[in-house]
């Protein structure tokens, strides 16, 4: 949390290549001192010391995450649902991208997987700090078939390494098997570079074709009267706190703070994504306890990995186009898959035989889905001027739902039940019965959100982007 509220105060006082360059130094020096410790090169640190370092190096994403995603919006304004849904999608397969190529490298040593996670990504983004930055948006004809190539690919992406993990469990692997299935995974991530350094070599052509363009009449607009310092400065700084813009302008931070729609949203996405992971985090645990075999047990959570990909995508690309070409409200899109979570908590409540692979299928889906669809919502309603730190309290709910339902709420039942001696499926019944109501509650709150926006979304939301918009 204290990451996560310092974050935007350093954004607002340095430029982009400085926050990246911090978060990378917070990385290479959490994971870092992690390895040095685990692989016995210095003295064993005291708890809280480790405590620490795990910290620093966990929470180095957050500047990533308000250096790039912020920067990849502010943008693509008229496609930001599609940016936000592949940003998080690919955030979604790293972990098996880093195992990939820590097996092609290392093989089996995991103290080396940790000093891989401190060099890696800090080396990539250091390498890439000055791409990152803030341009005039463009609009090209091309350009929605840019975002459908990178989705393909990241699909692509996501099905191999479904394929890699299976494979990988009924078979061993040579060193030039890893080897090789490191490089085709290396090359899926690298290829969407490459279709983007040949977008902007299309874009530059065009430019330059257009150095002499043919005569044209000008027309002169009236210039609109300025208005004076003085009455601008005529509200008081309680009335600019109270004072409410049009949904899709530019909320101050006190103003969204102060705003309905605001703690709507707050409160589903406390309920939602605090129960789903919740459920994530206590599936395996459901499947030992049902007598499941650890292979087994070890697919539904691969099954949640790769659906949680699919969900992330579905929430940028499909939300996108049904609030573009339908004028849908995109928080109803949300009360649909916080309804949807619920029937993956039922079945893992009041299961039947097969019942825990739907589960995880429809729980990693629907958990994948609500994270982006809750920060493009922020990024409508209130505007883009300060969406570093809207978007951030959005995430604040998350982990206050997680730590609320998963160790407050679950964890006490869990904790109960054991002393009481139940039965395994009175172990699992209760909890999850009380995470489908939670969710539930959570759809309740979005739906007001859809009413209280359904006039919003029905008018042409990015209206004022496409005029700013470099043609």
């Amino acid at each position: 949390m204290f990451f996560i509220c310092h974050i935007h105060l350093i954004k607002t006082v340095t430029p982009i290549w400085f926050l990246l360059l911090l978060g990378d130094a917070f990385n290479f020096a959490g994971y870092f001192m992690i390895w040095l410790v685990v692989a016995g090169k210095i003295t064993e640190p005291k708890i809280w010391q480790m405590c620490i370092y795990i910290c620093i190096g966990a929470n180095s994403q957050n500047s990533a995450n308000t250096g790039a995603l912020v920067t990849s919006v502010k943008n693509f304004p008229e496609s930001r649902g599609s940016m936000i849904g592949l940003l998080k999608g690919y955030t979604g397969l790293i972990g098996a991208i880093m195992i990939q190529i820590y097996l092609a490298v290392y093989g089996n040593d995991p103290k080396s997987l940790i000093l891989l996670i401190a060099l890696l990504p800090a080396a990539i983004s250091i390498l890439f700090v000055y791409t990152i930055r803030d341009v005039k948006p463009i609009n090209t004809p091309m350009s929605l078939y840019v975002f459908y190539h990178f989705l393909t690919i990241s699909i692509v992406l996501a099905v191999f390494l479904m394929a890699l993990d299976l494979l990988e469990k009924i078979i061993a692997f040579s060193e030039g098997g890893y080897i090789a299935s490191a490089t085709l995974v290396s090359f899926l991530v690298v290829l969407p570079l490459v279709i983007s350094i040949r977008e902007e070599l299309l874009i530059w052509n065009v430019k330059k074709q257009a150095i002499d363009p043919p005569t044209g009449i000008t027309v002169e607009r009236p210039k609109p009267k300025a208005v004076s310092p003085k009455q601008g400065d005529e509200k008081s700084s309680l009335d600019a706190i109270f004072y409410r813009p049009e949904r899709g302008d530019d909320y101050t931070v006190l103003q969204a703070l102060t705003s309905i729609d605001m703690w709507v949203l707050f409160l589903s996405t406390f309920c939602g994504l605090g129960s789903s992971l919740t459920a994530v985090d206590n599936l395996g645990q459901i499947g030992e306890s049902l007598g499941y075999p650890n292979k087994t047990v070890t697919s539904f959570v691969s099954l949640v990995s790769i659906w949680n990909f699919f969900g992330r995508v579905f929430a940028g690309f499909v939300s996108e186009i049904m609030v573009v070409k339908y004028r849908l409200p995109r928080p109803l899109m949300m009360t649909m898959v916080l309804l949807l979570a619920c029937v993956g908590y039922l079945l893992v409540a009041f299961p039947f035989p097969g019942s825990l692979y739907i589960a995880s299928i429809v729980t990693g889906f629907s958990f994948g889905a609500q994270l982006p669809m809750n920060l493009t919502i922020v990024s409508e309603l209130f505007g883009l001027k300060y969406y570093s730190v809207l978007f951030n309290l959005v995430q604040l709910a998350n982990l206050l739902g997680s730590f609320v339902f998963n160790v407050k709420t679950t964890g006490t039942l869990y904790d109960k039940a054991a002393m009481k001696d139940l039965t395994k499926k009175g172990l699992r019944r209760l909890p999850f019965i009380v995470l489908a109501s939670v969710t539930f509650f959570g759809a309740l709150s979005s739906l007001i959100l859809v009413i209280r926006t359904r006039n919003f979304y029905s008018s042409d939301i990015c209206k004022k982007f496409k005029e700013n918009t470099e043609n």
